[in-house]
């Protein structure tokens, strides 16, 4: 079996614990060491249920994207989702939005972060020229290690996500015999306008559990590794947050606003000392470190998916001999990163990406309900419970979180938009044939599809 090829080329190695790991590493990044402060300013002890809240809405989302994940077989997770069920012209506009207004900006924004967090250890980061040795140095890394096999590409978000891992539970551990329990006490209830601003941070907190579905090529046994996948991985992280809410909540109290940009660091120095802070700030950046290394392994499969169905250059659906891997995509998505990173330039058009992944879940979540409509599977995928309750609740958690974007948000997504629009009626395609994805891919009878 380790040496079967799927009909794109790839190999199917990822089974359940190494998609949930990947989900984990996915979704916990640099947001998390800063996530306490910001909702527990705002809330106060009330923050768990504001978790609970967000909890419901990411859920529906994330068992739509479990139920099409157990269907669709070929590479590129959200854009291949999409592209199975409205054809090619909605695919390739959610392509751009995942990969560069969503992936690109995301992991060059975190790239200056992880600089950001060593700098204090070692300030000659401080100068934009070891800044972009530091990026180059680290993105040829997880390039070279990617292109050589999604295996080796998991190993290493494994040890990462391990690495980044042990210290946040260290804090949970050891922190709950700090907690005094009066900072937990309900008092002061907040405003609901408090409440939903708190619940749009924690939205976007547990992004990123998409970006790890890109590598849906090579995962073995859709049907039961991609919900279990998404599932475990979607719970983990919730009891994470939640415990590291609860305890840091606890031990800093109201006085969480003196280490707003840093309470775990303040808690972990509380636990071990002055070294607990600079433990934290390396744990940041292997955190950050984790994320990138996630996206340049998965990401890069929507751009060798969309060359497969002809939206792309061909080239980058090229799959290397030996290692069995997009290696041209995987290279220029790297080269992509690296090029903003150094550039700045991510931070004028970050403004897209709120919007963006927004529009990317509404996209699947819609393609759910379509291919819900196909006819039965050869043998039963997964399927969200509740019928339409689920995507009725995603549907309404995106249209609400959308409705809070700014003017500019708005703006530069629809700019955005209409140009990748622009670029489709434009550019030449191999193919103009909006059912490239085979019946088989998307678990369905070869009739189905006859005579398209």
């Amino acid at each position: 079996m380790a040496n079967e090829h799927t009909r794109e080329g790839l190999k199917p190695t990822i089974g359940v614990s190494a998609l949930a790991i990947s989900i984990i590493n996915g979704i916990v990044g640099a947001g998390i060491f800063a996530l306490p402060a910001i909702v527990g300013m705002q809330l106060g002890s009330y923050a768990v249920l504001a978790y609970l809240f967000c909890s419901i809405m990411m859920a529906a989302v994330m068992l739509c994207y479990a139920e099409i994940g157990s269907r669709i077989k070929t590479s590129g997770g959200s854009y291949a989702y999409v592209q199975a069920a409205f054809g090619n012209f909605t695919g390739y506009i959610i392509n751009w939005l995942f990969f560069f207004g969503w992936n690109v900006l995301g992991s060059a924004a975190i790239a200056n972060i992880i600089a950001d967090f060593l700098a204090v250890l070692f300030p000659v980061l401080l100068n934009p020229f070891a800044r972009a040795a530091l990026f180059f140095v680290m993105i040829s890394l997880m390039v070279i290690i990617n292109i050589r096999g999604v295996k080796q590409g998991m190993g290493l978000v494994k040890v990462l996500t391990i690495i980044k891992l042990i210290p946040l539970f260290g804090i949970i551990i050891f922190g709950f015999g700090y907690v005094n329990t009066g900072n937990l006490a309900w008092q002061n209830l907040p405003s609901i306008n408090t409440f939903s601003g708190a619940t749009l941070t924690l939205f976007y907190a547990f992004a990123g559990f998409e970006t790890c579905l890109g590598v849906s090529g090579e995962i073995k046994d859709h049907k039961r590794t991609v919900p279990r996948g998404i599932i475990l991985g979607g719970l983990i992280v919730m009891l994470l947050y939640m415990l590291l809410q609860t305890v840091t909540q606890g031990v800093l109290g109201a006085g969480m606003a003196s280490f707003k940009d840093a309470p775990l660091a303040a808690v972990a120095e509380r636990i071990v000392g002055p070294v607990g802070a600079s433990i934290l700030l390396v744990a940041g950046a292997i955190s950050c470190f984790g994320n990138i290394s996630a996206d340049i392994m998965c990401t890069p499969r929507a751009l060798f998916a969309g060359a497969n169905n002809g939206m792309f250059p061909k080239l980058l659906g090229r799959v290397h001999p030996k290692f069995a891997t997009p290696y041209i995509a995987v290279a220029i998505y790297g080269a992509l990163i690296f090029i903003f990173s150094i550039s700045g330039g991510f931070k004028q058009l970050a403004v897209l990406a709120s919007a963006a992944i927004l529009l990317v879940y509404l996209a699947v979540i819609l393609a759910t309900v379509k291919l819900r409509r196909k006819k039965e599977a050869v043998s039963p995928a997964f399927k969200a419970p509740g019928g339409l309750v689920l995507p009725f609740i995603g549907i309404a958690a995106i249209i609400w979180l959308l409705t809070s974007l700014n003017r500019w948000e708005i703006l530069s997504t629809v700019i955005f938009i209409a140009t990748v629009i622009l670029m489709y009626c434009i550019t030449p395609r191999m193919q103009d044939n909006d059912e490239l994805i085979v019946p088989e891919d998307i678990g369905l009878q070869p009739e189905a599809t006859e005579g398209h």
